[in-house]
C-alpha cells in the first residue's frame, strides 16, 4: 500500500479549473518535490491531500484512510506545514507546542518527551519564550515546522519549508529532511529549485492544473540541452578547434563563449567528454581548462512549463 494515493483529483473554482484529473502515489521512502509556476495547482493539491479543502472530484488515501470519509484517520497521519504557516503572534513558541500537543493527544511526559525532540530538531531552543510575533521570518517558519513534526508522523505536507531560511538554515533544514526521509513520505512544494537537486528523490511538475512531468531530478536534468555540454579552455587557434569539435558526429554546437573558452553541446545528451579531449590532443591543441556540464534544472522547468 502507497502511503499517499490520488486518483483523478479535480478541484473548481465556479468556472476555473485549479486542479484537473490529477494522479499519483507517495512511498515511504519517498521525498516528492511538488513544483509549478504561481497559479498551477500546488497549494490546492496539497490542502486536499490534507483534507483543508474538498475536492470537487477523485479521491485521496493517505496509508489507505479515505480523506473524505475519515478525515480525522487522515489528519492524525499527517504532519503539515501550510503555506505562511499562521501561528498566534501573542503566544510563545513553547507555548504553541503545548498547545499543538493537547491538540494532537499527547499529554504528561509523552507530550514534554515530543516538544523536546521537535524543537531540538528545528532549532528553535533560543526562542521559545519570546512572543511568536516578535520572530523573525525563518524563525516564524521553523516553528511551523516543529509543529508538523511534533507526533512524529508517518506522512509529512510541507509547503515551501525553507521560505524566508537564511542559507545556513535552508541547509539545516534540508539535512532533517534527509535525515527522516527513511522512515516517512515526504511531499515538498517549493520555488527553489536547488532544492529538489538537494533533498528530493522525485519531482512532479504541475502547470495549469496537470502534471507535464513526474520524473528524478537525474532525469529531469537529463531533458537540459547543455546535459552533459563540455566547458574547454583551450591554448590555440580557436577558429581551428571550433571547426574540428563541430566535425564530431556526437556534437550539436560549439559556441565561443570567451576569448579563449568553448562550449560544446552533445547531441542527445550524449557522453562527449573524452571525444573532445581526443580530438583536441590529436591535433597537439593544449587543454588549459575541461569542464563538465550537469544542465540546468531551471532551464527544464522553464521549457516544460511554457509549452503547456
Amino acid at each position: 500500500m502507497s502511503m499517499i494515493e490520488i486518483e483523478n483529483l479535480t478541484r473548481r473554482f465556479g468556472s476555473f479549473v485549479a486542479v484537473n484529473h490529477i494522479g499519483f502515489t507517495v512511498e515511504r521512502g519517498e521525498v516528492l518535490g511538488f513544483l509549478g509556476p504561481n497559479g498551477a495547482g500546488k497549494s490546492t493539491t496539497m490542502k486536499m491531500i490534507t483534507g483543508f479543502l474538498a475536492p470537487s472530484s477523485g479521491t485521496v488515501r493517505v496509508e489507505g484512510f479515505d480523506v473524505q470519509r475519515d478525515p480525522i484517520e487522515v489528519k492524525a497521519r499527517i504532519g503539515y506545514l501550510p503555506e505562511g504557516a499562521p501561528l498566534w503572534p501573542d503566544m510563545s513558541p513553547g507555548r504553541f507546542l503545548e498547545f499543538i500537543a493537547g491538540v494532537r493527544g499527547l499529554s504528561g511526559a509523552d507530550a514534554t518527551a515530543r516538544i523536546k525532540d521537535a524543537v531540538a530538531k528545528t532549532q528553535i531552543g533560543s526562542v521559545l519564550a519570546q512572543p511568536i510575533e516578535t520572530l523573525s521570518k525563518g524563525f516564524k517558519r521553523r516553528v511551523g515546522l516543529a509543529q508538523a513534526l511534533l507526533h512524529d508522523p508517518d506522512v509529512l505536507i510541507l509547503d515551501e519549508p525553507t521560505d524566508g531560511l537564511d542559507p545556513n538554515q535552508k541547509h539545516e533544514v534540508r539535512q532533517l529532511i534527509a535525515d527522516m526521509s527513511g522512515e516517512k513520505a515526504i511531499v515538498i512544494s517549493t520555488h527553489i529549485l536547488e532544492e529538489v537537486e538537494a533533498v528530493c528523490t522525485r519531482a512532479i511538475i504541475i502547470a495549469k492544473g496537470k502534471i507535464v512531468a513526474d520524473a528524478t531530478p537525474g532525469e529531469l536534468l537529463a531533458q537540459s540541452d547543455q546535459h552533459n555540454a563540455v566547458s574547454l579552455q583551450i591554448s590555440g587557434d580557436m577558429d581551428i578547434a571550433r571547426g574540428l569539435l563541430q566535425a564530431l558526429p556526437v556534437v550539436a554546437s560549439v559556441e565561443i563563449s570567451h576569448r579563449n573558452r568553448l562550449f560544446i553541446r552533445p547531441k542527445g545528451g550524449a557522453q562527449i567528454l573524452n571525444d573532445v579531449g581526443v580530438a583536441m590532443r590529436a591535433h597537439d591543441i593544449q587543454i588549459d581548462e575541461i569542464h563538465l556540464a550537469r544542465g540546468h534544472l531551471d532551464q527544464v522547468f522553464r521549457t516544460i512549463t511554457t509549452v503547456q
